[in-house]
């Protein structure tokens, strides 16, 4: 084995130093040495006869030996030390590597340097060459560095610094320099093992970094130079996120570009109306990069206008979708340009034209779009990823029914004609939007080939409020018919109840054809309950408003909701925390809530849940409700009313507020229910709006005004049911009534209790009848509704002679129906119709005996 070779630094390509051979061992040597010493002092202490088969054989073992070592060196077995490199492409890429690289054993003894290493670290010869520790351990700025990388070396692992000297290595002075340093394990095989060392690269990256310096200064120039451009600069992404803001555009704007943070403004944020459509509906193919020049206004933070051009350009992904934009933004304020004429001319038309309600296209002969406004692009919807431009159709975003109309006056137009009368279609979309549309003809088309203007005005909302209107006149209509119907019917039944009365006073219980009335009578109540509805329906019913806390008529409720929605149907009431109190007649409210649960009953035959939920909505709050149209701002509690139930079809839902109008079976229904529900919420000054999904369920939304008690109001006063028993008396009654069969029995009621009785069909007769008397009456029982003179004008003509006169209106209308058309402060009691002979009797005794 040789020993270790060392070469002088300078243009050479070999190593420094090189120890990777591996060394023989000086033990075996000497003994080999001692071996053949003893062998010859034996030999020669023998005689020759002795000495020879010694010998002979002695020298047969070392050919043996010799001829071995051949065989084995010419197979490659054995190998002999020499300066030949085992792998001499490996040994000629480390001795020529412009990176410094020094191997070490296990004890850190320098096994292979390379020149490179040399020339670094200052080496003036083969016997300086020192490991890294020594070399950078003089410096105190690379020492934790060094210790780290030697605790790296330790646990057998990678690892790299960074390490700046104020001079290069080995010198007193002279730049700043900058060196990587790296070490890496290296496990070596030489045939006699396996061999653990470590690597160490250095390398001097002082230009690297210079260079690193440089560029980023030169950027900051850039960006420098771009933040205070004379122009705007944006750049937004697909979504309209705007990702970069230079400081022009952000002093314009109003925004501190040191708080600005990418993807927290939008264009939406920065553009005024619509102007974000403009933007946002450029379209390309994959790969393209397209560029559009757009007139549009900017919003400050103040909320000032800033009129600008956009040179916009936008390129496209392989999948088609809008990258990141470079839009420059010109300022077109007065004073920013020289042609101030001109530029003021083009602001006020790209101002007028995009912030229009009116949407504005052009199209060619064939229909296609070339331009268009911001509010025509929301009224078509955003053109999809990969449309191309000026491919859009006009025809294909309208209804089928409208295509032909619409095609035919685009080709009048393309032909020059004018009179191109409007038309109203639909669009296709969504099939719940419509637009009307107008066509004129363009003259002296550009080069796009533009042929017509299209004006176009959205009747969306326009056509809901006629339908509104239009379904709002109708149940007015219904409800005057349904109201007169029931006034009328109410005398009827008046009478039917009434002389069912007197026939049951003259039969007893035992009488054959007491029974017989008492199914009269019953009918005809039955009868009245079927009239309350349809005035709870036309609104004309008689209510008893006071203050109620919700949530408390809700859970006295819930007990005969439970019983009426039997055992297949889960109830859960959720009640409002701190709800507002309401005003509302309680017994006509729990008929609302009970007429609501039983028809959702009825939508479950399977079984399911009904929730009924009650919550406060603010004035905030019920603005941005949906499907609340007619309800004004304010505050109100809400009763929600939801069933799993089978749904209501879109074709029914219009219908199912209407009275009679029922999708039971025949005798399982009335068709009153909702009509009812309907009157009694909008009597009580409330709204009702009913959504349902087939197969999932049906739910009706209440909204009742929230009360606010006044300390000065005092509340009606509400007439308790009489406990007395004596309905007799003696005083002089004026009966005033045009229907006679109610008259008649009126008049025979009240004179079987022992009144005298006057009766008059008309408030004429009235008046004439208190002349003959003199005035001596003590109590007018009057009709409302009469020919010739009614009953408040009859009280405002008997008040001129008896301010203290005391009446009792009897009505088939509401209290309230009429109660306007008196005088302020009127005194007066109020029976309804249809009334029984106690209740007549009843009141008359109550009438008389108030103060």
């Amino acid at each position: 084995m040789s020993e270790p070779s060392l070469r002088p630094s300078g243009p050479v390509s070999g190593p420094v130093v090189d120890r990777s051979e591996r060394t023989g061992s000086i033990g075996l040597l000497v003994l080999l040495a001692l071996g053949l010493v003893v062998a010859a002092g034996a030999i020669a202490v023998m005689s020759r006869e002795q000495a020879e088969p010694y010998v002979l054989g002695l020298l047969g073992l070392l050919a043996v030996v010799g001829v071995f070592c051949l065989f084995a060196g010419a197979i490659g077995l054995l190998r002999f030390s020499s300066r030949a490199r085992a792998n001499p492409l490996a040994q000629a890429f480390l001795d020529t590597n412009d990176i410094g690289t020094v191997i070490t054993d296990a004890s850190g003894r320098i096994i292979y340097a390379n020149e490179a290493y040399a020339e670094i670290t200052g080496t003036a010869g083969p016997g300086d060459v020192r490991t890294v520790e020594r070399v950078f351990a003089s410096d105190p700025d690379a020492a934790d560095a060094i210790f780290r990388l030697s605790q790296a070396t330790k646990s057998v692992v990678r690892a790299q610094e960074e390490v700046r000297l104020p001079h290069p290595i080995g010198q007193p002075d002279g730049t700043a320099r900058w060196y990587r340093i790296r070490v890496r394990p290296l496990e070596v095989n030489d045939g006699g093992g396996v061999r653990t060392c470590t690597t160490w690269l250095v390398a001097d990256i002082t230009r690297d970094r210079v260079e690193q310096e440089s560029s980023f200064q030169e950027l900051q120039r850039v960006i420098n130079f771009l933040d205070h451009a004379p122009a705007g600069f944006f750049s937004a992404d697909g979504q309209g996120h705007i990702v970069y803001l230079n400081a022009t555009l952000a002093d314009w704007l109003g925004h501190d570009l040191a708080q600005f943070e990418a993807g927290a403004l939008s264009l939406s944020d920065i553009v005024r109306g619509d102007g974000a459509e403009l933007i946002n509906s450029i379209t390309g193919q994959p790969g393209d990069v397209k560029s559009e020049t757009i007139d549009l206004d900017l919003v400050t933070r103040q909320g000032k206008t800033v009129p600008v051009r956009l040179l916009h350009r936008v390129p496209f992904g392989a999948d088609g979708h809008a990258g990141e934009s470079r839009t420059l933004v010109l300022n077109r304020s007065p004073g920013e340009e020289a042609q101030e004429a001109l530029r003021a001319a083009e602001v006020r038309f790209a101002r007028f034209f995009n912030n229009t309600p009116i949407a504005i296209a052009s199209v060619d002969r064939e229909g296609r779009l070339v331009r268009s406004n911001a509010p025509f692009l929301r009224l078509l919807g955003r053109p999809e990823t990969g449309e191309e431009s000026g491919t859009r159709v006009l025809t294909d975003f309208v209804a089928a029914n409208g295509r032909e109309a619409l095609s035919a006056a685009l080709e009048a137009a393309a032909e020059g004609r004018g009179e191109i009368h409007p038309m109203d279609i639909e669009l296709s979309h969504d099939g719940e939007r419509s637009a009307t549309f107008y066509i004129s003809a363009v003259e002296d088309g550009d080069a796009d080939g533009e042929a017509a203007i299209v004006y176009a005005l959205e009747t969306t909302k326009q056509r809901a409020l006629e339908l509104q209107f239009a379904q709002s006149q109708k149940m007015q209509a219904i409800g005057h018919l349904a109201g007169g119907v029931a006034h009328d019917f109410n005398n009827v039944l008046t009478a039917i109840i009434g002389f069912s009365d007197l026939l049951l006073a003259n039969h007893r219980p035992t009488d054959p054809s007491f029974q017989d009335i008492m199914n009269i009578k019953q009918n005809a109540n039955r009868a009245a309950g079927l009239v309350r509805q349809l005035l709870a329906f036309s609104r004309r019913q008689t209510l008893r408003p006071k203050e109620l806390a919700l949530n408390d008529v809700l859970a006295d409720l819930s007990i005969l909701l439970d019983r009426l929605l039997g055992e297949k149907v889960e109830l859960k009431v959720i009640h409002g925390r701190d709800l507002w109190p309401i005003m509302a007649d309680q017994n006509q409210l729990e008929q609302v809530v009970v007429n609501l649960a039983v028809n959702a009953r009825d939508a479950m035959p399977e079984g399911g849940g009904l929730t009924i939920r009650t919550a406060n909505v603010d004035a905030a709050q019920s603005a941005t409700l949906d499907d609340t149209r007619g309800m004004p701002v304010g505050e109100y509690v809400l009763i929600e009313v939801t069933d799993t139930g089978t749904g209501i079809p879109p074709e029914i839902m219009e219908k199912i507020f209407d009275p009679f109008f029922s999708t039971k079976e025949v005798g399982k229904g009335t068709g009153l229910g909702l009509s009812t529900v309907y009157g009694i919420i909008k009597q009580t000054g409330g709204y009702i709006y009913p959504s349902s999904i087939v197969g999932e369920g049906t739910t009706f939304r209440i909204f009742l005004p929230r009360h606010v008690s006044e300390e000065k109001v005092v509340p009606k006063e509400i007439v308790p049911e009489p406990t007395m028993t004596d309905l007799t008396g003696s005083a002089t009654i004026l009966l005033v009534e045009d229907e006679e069969a109610v008259r008649a029995f009126a008049a025979r009621a009240l004179a079987s209790r022992g009144y005298t009785v006057h009766e008059a069909g008309s408030g004429t007769e009235a008046l004439a009848v208190m002349e003959e008397t003199d005035g001596a009456v003590d109590l007018v029982v009057s009709d409302v509704v009469m020919p010739e003179m009614d009953g408040p004008s009859l009280l405002r003509e008997l008040r001129k002679t008896r301010p203290d006169l005391k009446i009792i209106f009897i009505s088939g209308y509401a209290e309230g129906a009429f109660e306007k058309n008196l005088p302020e402060n009127e005194k007066f009691s109020f029976l309804p119709k249809p009334f029984s002979l106690k209740e007549l009797a009843t009141a008359v005794k109550e009438a008389l005996s108030a103060e």
